[in-house]
């Protein structure tokens, strides 16, 4: 199936935070920094402007309950901020103070120790915020101050976050590869959350970034009329302490909370998590080599972190994969982004595979198109998990949907999702769940195109080129492999346009790429090994 949506017209150019980005841009573009040694110190200072609007709401509202209270005022008592859920800002670490500087104040400084006075009194946000401000010389941060101070103070809802997440966005996708380190594109993550709905239970991410998962499951939650704090446990854990940190803001700037840790997975489980999630959604390092396997074999074996095994390929891939189904409860659902070739990976991978099969785990698989990604230009695919579906009709079968032709174009080198795309690839789930369709995200355009291709009475069949719900009798006929592309096939007939074409064949220009260099690290593999063997 080819839906390639027409290019997002820019009729958001006016929104609050691309004319703050813009005008950012414009004053650091000349001070000789790199992105990524700004990026956080940005972050931060919209964290405080943030903080500050919090602040001087609670601050009026002890003020007013003071003075009639007999019991003495409370309105510089941090205990009586904390209790709500908002930042105690002592004095001198105001974003308004720190703007009135006098000229000549050396900003930069002032802005730490306004950092650090905040973590004083606010002990449980230790450690998180940024102290890198002696990077900007003074008049350039007084700019930025004042940039950032024409954020209005009465923003409603969840305007701050969004303001957070498109700073978080455009730093990624400036930043290339070290931004994919913690940034997922948004419309991976929400296709993730509304194929596994997270209404409500403990939700992990073991590779989580800046916190997207867990921002845009919070969204979905708040979109179907509940309160995401009543209704998630949020745990994370992350490699990168200042990765830690940028998450942390991000989870405090949307008002969530949430319980990041540091440390390594492939060695640390610090949240104990075998069997204690009802969600695991993910965006792991693709192929990594050299994890030290002999330090994880305490872990393998049934009821552990790794039950079917440790692949004996160099390739932590499948040791991810078995960390997020492990994790799961006996009803838990997981998502998460994996590099394109593990899911038809051979030897001791595909043993590994054909277990998490026949465990009858596996759901939905997705296939994405290339330039889904900042950093990279590969093809991926996502991964479902849903461990409660053993007592239903689909105990023994596993959707496969190719979403490789489903796109929008943002730019020449990028692409992403709608939100009609994004709630049409996830009504195709529900109704092979036998769900009805969830029209929250996507509205009329998605209803209309549920209904040409499911009915008026939206019901799963197997559409040629789109979905197919495959027995694993028929995928072991396929070697246990779980690529949608052997599965769903081709539309005959289906008729493109010159355009369309183009890009289809720049689509396969690039698969064939991606398999050729692909067959080169094989080939280099093979060539080490045997240099190995023949030198031992």
């Amino acid at each position: 199936m080819i839906w390639i949506a027409p290019p997002e017209k820019d009729l958001a150019t006016d929104t609050l935070e691309k004319r703050l980005w813009s005008a950012a841009n414009q004053l650091w573009a000349g001070a000789g920094l790199k992105q990524s040694d700004y990026s956080e110190p940005i972050l931060g200072l919209i964290f405080l402007r943030f903080a500050e609007v919090r602040f001087m709401v609670r601050r009026a509202e002890l003020e007013k309950t003071s003075a009639s209270s007999r019991r003495g005022s409370k309105v510089d008592d941090p205990a009586s901020y904390i209790e709500q859920n908002v930042l105690y800002l002592p004095a001198g670490a105001r974003f308004a103070e720190l703007l009135q500087l006098p000229e000549g104040t050396d900003i930069g400084k002032a802005v730490n120790e306004a950092m650090k006075a905040i973590e004083r009194d606010n002990p449980h946000m230790a450690g998180v915020l940024p102290k890198g401000f002696q990077i900007f010389d003074s008049l350039l941060l007084s700019n930025l101050l004042k940039t950032l101070s024409t954020i209005p103070a009465d923003l409603e809802g969840d305007a701050f976050g969004k303001i957070y997440e498109y700073f978080l966005g455009t730093f990624a996708m400036s930043e290339g590869q070290k931004g994919g380190e913690f940034f997922t594109p948004l419309s991976i993550v929400r296709l993730i959350v509304e194929i596994l709905e997270p209404f409500r239970g403990r939700i992990l991410d073991p590779a989580c970034g800046s916190g997207g998962m867990f921002v845009q499951s919070a969204r979905f939650v708040q979109a179907h009329k509940l309160n995401p704090n009543g209704e998630l446990s949020i745990h994370g854990q992350e490699r990168v302490d200042a990765t830690v940190r940028v998450s942390r803001m991000n989870l405090a700037v949307h008002g969530l909370e949430g319980d990041i840790k540091h440390g390594n997975t492939y060695y640390e489980d610090l949240h104990k998590s075998t069997g204690r999630f009802d969600f695991v959604c993910a965006n792991p390092p693709f192929n990594v080599s050299q994890v030290d396997k002999e330090r994880l074999s305490a872990e393998a074996g049934p009821g552990r972190r790794y039950p079917f095994g440790l692949p004996r390929t160099d390739n932590a891939n499948y040791l991810w994969i078995q960390d997020f189904y492990s994790a799961l409860n006996e009803k838990g659902r997981a998502g998460f982004v994996m590099a394109s070739g593990a899911e038809t990976a051979s030897g001791s991978e595909k043993d590994i595979r054909q277990k998490i099969i026949e465990a009858g785990a596996v759901d939905v698989m997705v296939a994405v198109g290339p330039k889904m990604f900042y950093t990279v230009t590969l093809p991926c695919m996502l991964w479902f998990f849903d461990r409660g579906k053993a007592k239903t009709p689909r105990a023994k079968q596993v959707l496969f949907i190719d979403a490789r032709h489903i796109y929008r174009q943002v730019d020449r080198a990028h692409r992403d999702w709608t939100d009609a795309q994004i709630s049409f690839m996830a009504n195709v789930v529900r109704l092979y769940r036998g769900e009805k369709p969830d029209y929250t995200l996507g509205g009329k355009e998605t209803q209309e195109k549920i209904e040409e291709l499911f009915g008026s009475k939206p019901h799963y069949q197997d559409v040629l080129g789109l979905c197919m719900s495959a027995s694993h009798d028929k995928i072991e006929e396929q070697g246990w492999a779980l690529s949608p592309g052997r599965y769903v096939g081709a539309a005959p007939g289906e008729s493109v346009t010159d355009a369309e074409f183009k890009t289809q064949l720049q689509t396969w220009n690039e698969e064939l790429e991606t398999l050729n260099a692909q067959a080169r690290e094989l080939e280099q593999t093979i060539a080490n090994n045997m240099a190995e063997i023949l030198d031992a």
